[in-house]
């Protein structure tokens, strides 16, 4: 799948994201190295600590749905700036490698694309433990 594609489903994602405190809707789509894709978008909560960014929707789906086998993700954030995963979720990827492509885009041709170790430089991951 290429990154324009990809990207589309981020989009997608967006639009269901529950955002009514922050009104900043964020989208993500996982693809594994399998072919599948996985989805998510941001889910706000008034007491805002259970906040769940969209990678780590899409993440959790992938993970509970057994595959762990992550090649890319595409995130969508504001349409007018590329947005990048927060450190908790650039953490949370980590866990699956650190190879895994992360795609920031506003639209499936406005994008930038980055391993996850370029963005969580001397990262933390299972083989530390």
């Amino acid at each position: 799948m290429n990154n324009q594609e990809l990207i589309k489903y981020a989009l997608e994602a967006r639009e269901k994201s529950y955002s009514p405190y922050s009104k900043f809707k964020v989208g993500a789509a996982i693809l594994t190295r399998s072919g599948k894709v996985f989805t998510g978008c941001n889910i706000e909560s008034s007491s805002y600590t259970p906040t769940i960014c969209a990678e780590r929707t899409a993440l959790s789906k992938c993970v509970s749905e057994g595959h762990t086998d992550l090649e890319k993700i595409a995130v969508v954030g504001s349409l007018e700036k590329i947005s990048y995963p927060c450190g908790v979720c650039r953490q949370f990827l980590r866990e699956f490698g650190d190879d895994i492509i992360i795609i920031s885009a506003t639209s499936e041709n406005n994008y930038t694309e980055y391993k996850l170790s370029e963005l969580l430089p001397n990262s933390f991951g299972p083989e530390d433990l």
